[in-house]
């Protein structure tokens, strides 16, 4: 952690640790908050770790799509384990301390992997336009090389982006107070804390949002609005229904998490409102990754019947196992 840390910290006559707030919740709802939390971070890892497995064990699933959409839900994974097993914490046991740098090293991976999740998505939309618009090129283009190459610059990307704006706030002067009124350490609230002054820091950290956000968005943008007009097209209205079907929970997805990231993020001044914004991301953080692995399963066909495979694959390997000392 110590590329984290400022001069200033290093010496031990400033700030050396942070204390998270939390959200706050009144003292008799805590545990049927702590509860429904549990649930829906036990839910959201659970879905989509099943996409994760479904998409290894069928090869029915072992295409382009799945492959993004397998490293997506991989990827809320991580994002929303970076911070709901704070908040739990925090909702049982109150106030919590976190060190330095490893707040700073908490919102870093938070928004590296938050962006990283939102080019995935581009590359997610420009391998349904390739499949839908480009049917006779798809199978050329989108090869696994391009596949896990896309990947990569997709990792790389989120780094790239996300990396400079906090550790140049990581290394301004923090003298007091102490206390994030969050659940986790993000970019706003530690902005607001710094002594120095991080205009500079905050305009560049909001031209990059910008940049990963509509530069992701005017994307999927451009991959959907070709793909309705070729869904248009087509001769046959149960082709036009099954292409619908996946575009739309796609789609439904993209407005989740660009619509809070959005409010969250788009705003010059991070000094704003930290209430509303702790509000936003406790949806982005347990409502959206939960709804993702739903989505994509209530309305996708091929999963189901993956699904039922597997559960049928699993039954009969029971059956085979009680039956076996009688053989």
């Amino acid at each position: 952690m110590e590329w984290l840390m400022t001069e200033e910290t290093r010496n031990g006559t400033l700030v050396l640790e942070f204390i998270l707030e939390g959200y706050p919740v009144a003292e008799h709802l805590k545990i049927l908050f702590f509860l429904l939390h549990l649930l829906a971070y036990l839910a959201s890892l659970m879905g989509n770790m099943l996409i994760i497995t479904i998409t290894c064990v069928d090869h029915r699933l072992q295409t382009p799509m799945y492959f993004f959409l397998s490293t997506f839900s991989f990827v809320e994974c991580c994002f929303i384990t970076t911070a709901i097993p704070q908040l739990l914490t925090i909702i049982l046991s109150g106030r919590q301390k976190i060190p330095f740098g490893v707040c700073f090293s908490q919102a870093f991976v938070y928004l590296v992997v938050g962006a990283t999740g939102f080019f995935l998505l581009a590359a997610l939309s420009l391998d349904r336009f390739l499949a839908i618009c480009k049917p006779l090129h798809y199978p050329t283009i989108m090869s696994p090389r391009m596949c896990f190459l896309l990947v990569t610059v997709c990792l790389f990307l989120g780094f790239l982006f996300m990396a400079s704006p906090v550790v140049m706030l990581s290394k301004t002067f923090y003298c007091g107070p102490n206390i994030i009124p969050h659940f986790f350490c993000d970019f706003g609230p530690l902005a607001n804390l710094s002594c120095s002054e991080t205009r500079s820091i905050e305009m560049l950290f909001f031209t990059l949002a910008v940049i990963v956000l509509f530069a992701s968005f005017l994307i999927a943008i451009f991959a959907y609005s070709n793909i309705v007009v070729t869904i248009v097209r087509l001769p046959s209205a149960r082709e036009r229904q099954r292409a619908f079907s996946t575009c739309s929970s796609h789609l439904i997805v993209l407005s989740l998490m660009y619509g809070s990231c959005a409010f969250i993020y788009l705003k010059p001044k991070q000094r704003s409102r930290v209430d509303t914004n702790r509000e936003a991301a406790l949806v982005n953080m347990v409502v959206t990754p939960l709804l993702n692995p739903v989505i994509y399963t209530l309305r996708n066909k091929q999963v189901h019947q993956a699904l039922r495979d597997a559960l049928s694959r699993l039954q009969l390997h029971r059956y085979q196992r009680r039956k076996a000392p009688f053989l």
